[in-house]
């Protein structure tokens, strides 16, 4: 424990310390229940997000087996080849508890026949078909991606949280409270010492004066 003054003043400095450290450790805890709280909302829906990817992954390699079994690797990569197009990503910002959460937005990605950019004659339904379910992995991926985004920063903002609760929780309200505790003693004794020496000098007052 570091040297500290003990007196009076000290001594209410350093219960209002406790108190103030108290609050602050109390209202960081609620942050973090709501910061978990979210955290868990997120969690299931990045694990539904996930098994949603697993079935659109797994249509999409059924449709392409079948493309390039009936109408041949050649038609299949000349229309891969020649489709082209962009997908708007826009990342917007929300609080959670305070803190602010970065979010992942996109534009759909699923685009009709005529937009994908490959000559509408030269390909099949079957291709049509097997574009479209990879543009579905695709946005299933940027689903997937925007929750991991959002799991990722709660999860630092969590641990720095905990931390703090525990540097409240451990050290700094413990530390304190020993030096309210020791303070308090000195200043016990202090005042049995004055009482004491005031005893005795009313002794002796009395003592002197039956002696006179």
């Amino acid at each position: 424990m570091r040297r500290v003054s003990a007196t009076r003043s000290e001594l209410l400095g350093r219960r209002a310390r406790i108190s103030l450290a108290e609050t602050g450790r109390d209202l960081l805890k609620e942050k973090r229940t709501a910061l978990m709280r979210e955290f868990d909302r997120l969690s299931r829906s990045a694990l539904a997000a996930m098994r949603d990817l697993e079935d659109r992954a797994g249509e999409a390699r059924a449709s392409l087996g079948e493309a390039v079994a009936l109408d041949g690797p050649e038609a299949v990569g000349s229309a891969a080849l020649a489709a082209s197009g962009d997908v708007g990503v826009e990342l917007e910002t929300k609080s959670v508890a305070g803190v602010p959460i970065v979010e992942l937005d996109h534009e759909p990605v699923r685009r009709a026949r005529d937009a994908r950019g490959y000559s509408l004659s030269a390909t099949t339904p079957r291709v049509d078909r097997a574009a479209e379910d990879f543009e579905a992995v695709l946005e299933g991926l940027l689903d997937v991606v925007a929750v991991e985004i959002s799991l990722r920063r709660l999860a630092e903002e969590i641990s720095q949280t905990t931390r703090r609760v525990n540097a409240l929780e451990n050290v700094v309200v413990p530390g304190l409270e020993e030096e309210r505790d020791y303070i308090a003693m000195v200043l016990d004794e202090r005042e049995m010492e004055s009482r004491v020496r005031l005893m005795r000098a009313k002794g002796c007052s009395e003592k002197e004066g039956k002696e006179h």
